[in-house]
Parts: C-alpha cells; sequence; structure tokens
C-alpha cells in the first residue's frame, strides 16, 4: 500500500501556529448559534452548544436503531459487515482528524456526523428508493433519507438542535462529491425550512443543498471517504468483488490508503482556507473509485435482485396496511402501539400533537425507523400467511 503524508512545509507551519495560539479562524463561532427556541439549551462551560446537540442525537430512541441497518449489503447473518452505525461513526473519526488539522470546530463536526444518517430507512438507499416511491404515490412528496434525519430532530422529537447541526445533516449527501466545497451561509430557520419543504416537492431539490459551514463540508467528503474503501472490504467478504480488482489510482485502492490519501490531500490543498479542496488528481481519483464500487458492487445483481423482488412489495404491502389501520384508528394496529405510543413517550414540546401529522407521514416516519429485522418481523406479524418471505445468507452457508 502507497501512503502519503503532509509537506514538511505545511506540517511545520501547523505545528508553528498551534504552538503561537495563531491557528486559522475558519472554524464556526459558537456564539452564532442559533435554535428555534432560543430560550433554553443554552450553552454553559460544560455543556457547549454543539456537546448539547451531540448529546440530544445519541440519546435520540432512533439512534440504537443505526446497529441494525443495513449499510451496502442486506440479509446477512455477518457481524463483520458494515452496519450504519459503524459507518456514522466512521464519518465522525475523519472528518475529526480532517477538523482537527484544520483548526476546525469538531464538537459540531461530531453532531453533524452522528445524526446525518438517523432518519434513513432500513435495507440502505435501496429501501430509500422504495419508500420514496410510496410516498410519492400517495402524498405527491418525495423521500430522501438526508431530509428525514432532520424531520427525526427536528419534528418527530423536536430537540431544539441548532440550525448549524440540521444543516449540515440535510445537506451531507454523500453521493454528491465536489472538488472544493464553499459554504453557504444561511441566516434563519424560516429560509431552512422553505429548503427542506422544497424538497419534498422537487427531489432534485436535495442536490442543491450546500453546508453553510466548514464543519458540514468536511463532514459531506467524509462521508464519501468513509464508505468507498469500507465497501469494498464488505464485498470482500460477501464475495460479491475482488478489492485486488479495483484499479489503482492518485488515492490507493484499498481502505486504508484511500482514508489516509485523501485526508492528506484535503488539508493539504484546505488549510487556512475559507474552503475544502482536493487537488485534481485526487477529485479524478474519487470519482473513478466511486464509479468503480457503482459497476462492481452496488449495481450487481446479488445486491440488488432480493432487495427489488421481495423488499419492495412487502414494503408496499406494510404501506398499505398502517396506512388503513391509522385512517380507520385501529388502537391494536403496530402503528398505534409500536410507533405512535412510543413516539409520545419522549416529552418534548410540541406545538401540535404528533398523532395530528398527516397519516401518510406518520407511515413514512414508522418505516423510516424501522430496522431491518423489524420489518421482516413486521411483516410476518401483519401477513402471517403472506406470500412474501426472506432468507438471510447464515454464517455457514
Amino acid at each position: 500500500m502507497a501512503y502519503k503524508y503532509l509537506s514538511k512545509e505545511l506540517s511545520d507551519q501547523i505545528e508553528s501556529d498551534r504552538a503561537s495560539g495563531k491557528l486559522p479562524k475558519t472554524a464556526f463561532d459558537e456564539n452564532h448559534v442559533l435554535r428555534r427556541d432560543l430560550n433554553r439549551d443554552n450553552a454553559t462551560v460544560l455543556r457547549t452548544a454543539f456537546i448539547r446537540d451531540i448529546d440530544k442525537i445519541m440519546h435520540c430512541p432512533y439512534y440504537n436503531r443505526y446497529a441494525d441497518k443495513t449499510q451496502v449489503f442486506s440479509l446477512y447473518k455477518n457481524d463483520d459487515i458494515t452496519r450504519r452505525g459503524l459507518h456514522v461513526q466512521l464519518v465522525s473519526r475523519i472528518a475529526r482528524t480532517i477538523g482537527k488539522a484544520l483548526s476546525l470546530n469538531l464538537d459540531l463536526i461530531e453532531a453533524i456526523a452522528l445524526g446525518h444518517d438517523i432518519g434513513h430507512t432500513p435495507f440502505g438507499h435501496a429501501g430509500e428508493e422504495f419508500l420514496d416511491e410510496l410516498y410519492y404515490s400517495h402524498a405527491g412528496r418525495h423521500f430522501s433519507h438526508n431530509i428525514h434525519s432532520v424531520r427525526v430532530l427536528d419534528g418527530i422529537f423536536p430537540y431544539n438542535i441548532s440550525l448549524q447541526t440540521l444543516n449540515g445533516i440535510a445537506s451531507h449527501d454523500g453521493e454528491m462529491e465536489l472538488s472544493e466545497y464553499h459554504p453557504k451561509p444561511l441566516g434563519s430557520f424560516e429560509e431552512f425550512d422553505k429548503l427542506i419543504e422544497e424538497c419534498y416537492i422537487q427531489k432534485d431539490n436535495v442536490k442543491k443543498l450546500i453546508p453553510c459551514t466548514l464543519e458540514g463540508c468536511v463532514v459531506r467528503i467524509s462521508d464519501i471517504i468513509a464508505y468507498l474503501g469500507k465497501d469494498r472490504q464488505d464485498a470482500e467478504k460477501t464475495k460479491i468483488a475482488d478489492a485486488d480488482k479495483f484499479d489503482n489510482g492518485a488515492i490507493g485502492k484499498h481502505n486504508a490508503e484511500m482514508i489516509r490519501n485523501l485526508t492528506v490531500n484535503i488539508v493539504e490543498n484546505s488549510y487556512g482556507k475559507p474552503y475544502i479542496k482536493m487537488d485534481d488528481d485526487h477529485f479524478q481519483a474519487l470519482k473513478q473509485a466511486k464509479a468503480d464500487n457503482y459497476s462492481m458492487i452496488y449495481k450487481t445483481k446479488e445486491v440488488k435482485t432480493v432487495l427489488s423482488e421481495v423488499i419492495r412489495p412487502m414494503m408496499y404491502e406494510i404501506y398499505e396496511k398502517l396506512l388503513d389501520d391509522l385512517i380507520n384508528g385501529d388502537k391494536s394496529s403496530p402503528i398505534f402501539r409500536h410507533h405512535i405510543d412510543y413516539v409520545n413517550k419522549a416529552h418534548y414540546i410540541r406545538t401540535t400533537p404528533y398523532e395530528q401529522s398527516e397519516p401518510n407521514r406518520i407511515v413514512v416516519d414508522y418505516i423510516a425507523s424501522m430496522t431491518d429485522d423489524y420489518f421482516i418481523d413486521l411483516y410476518r406479524y401483519l401477513f402471517p400467511n403472506g406470500r412474501y418471505s426472506v432468507e438471510y445468507k447464515g454464517y455457514f452457508d
């Protein structure tokens, strides 16, 4: 493996700046944090603004569910395959490494990273696609996991999370790689809410969201760095692809190389600047590596076929059943007992009761919150004689 290192010139400059206290003034100033309710959740010496956000996110009831949500590979009984819970930790670690070198706000980085996928569906991006189809066909609104992560932390559980954290979560889209990331100022929740609503109406608007802080920009590129090589490791474990067959570009082809080399290049090109940047060689290599992952992993029949042929119709049946139970007020249904009642146990200040939300929105909230195993068990519970069944690939298959 070929590892790159920071130039001696930049290493010396960073050490000198740290020793003299003359660090770049590019971090977000916590004195400018914005919340919906400025009369509560005020920062203290012990619990600063974004530490409060981190605590709220990690204690959110849905945070536990990261552990059994697909990252890329569904329906495997294999504890060595990455689940979404590990992914968000990897994003946080990579982003904090970059952020530390650039003298950014590490607490803001951690809050964005740990919360960025909390609204993700079961079964990864396939589950997201299926739920988007259902929501749009029923309500004319789109579903995106990053927008739903905001809903979890700002609507389902109204935590009074900061605008800066929520914006970073909404605009983290790891499918959109750029050679340079320039923050776009965001001045109010009114402006933010308008942007979020536009994403429900027009799906492509998600791609237009831009982080308002350098910290958000770092998390956005770190999301890509975290999954590129890790997904290749998992593809080897599932025998879907061989990492040695990937091209060896400027960033390498193995996970450790890719993380190291992209991190070094970003710091080398971004220190002291009001943007996050890669040089052209590394950016082109990142784009090619991502394209290779799509052709050799994400779009293979081993990854897509079962989900499309089995999970999609299961989700359609579950959606229709839950919506019918909700509209008919069937309080014995899991949508009341396992979802609405569960959400209402979290005592937070609400402008309207959760159960008064539009019915399709409640069904979407519930399905998005599910883990893979819960989804499958719910289908068996709702449809004991259902036509669909799922077989996991076991440890000894």
